[in-house]
């Protein structure tokens, strides 16, 4: 008799922790969304805020097409990095 209440009071503490696993994770998902939104957001608009700079400057010193691309190229760099190092930061998070 002692092995069953035993056991049967194993079995519910286990299907409490897995209740709680559940609920931690049915929150997850939104995290996630609003993360991939995040990031996606941070390289678009580094990518924008570069070439409206060189398109700026380009109508300033009337090089047309050389200063747009200079610093599209450079938004998309800083857009990459920016990434990058968010995604170390998620991973570092999910590790704790």
């Amino acid at each position: 008799m002692k092995n069953i209440k035993d056991i049967s009071t194993r079995l519910e503490i286990a299907k409490k922790k897995i209740k709680k696993n559940q609920i931690k994770n049915n929150g997850s998902n939104v995290t996630s969304i609003g993360t991939a939104l995040k990031i996606s957001t941070e390289l678009v608009a580094a990518v924008v805020v570069g070439s409206t700079i060189g398109f700026i400057l380009d109508s300033w010193f009337d090089t047309k097409p050389i200063l747009t691309i200079c610093f599209f190229i450079i938004g998309v760099v800083s857009g990459f990095l920016n990434v990058i190092k968010s995604a170390k930061k998620i991973q570092k998070n999910l590790k704790k």
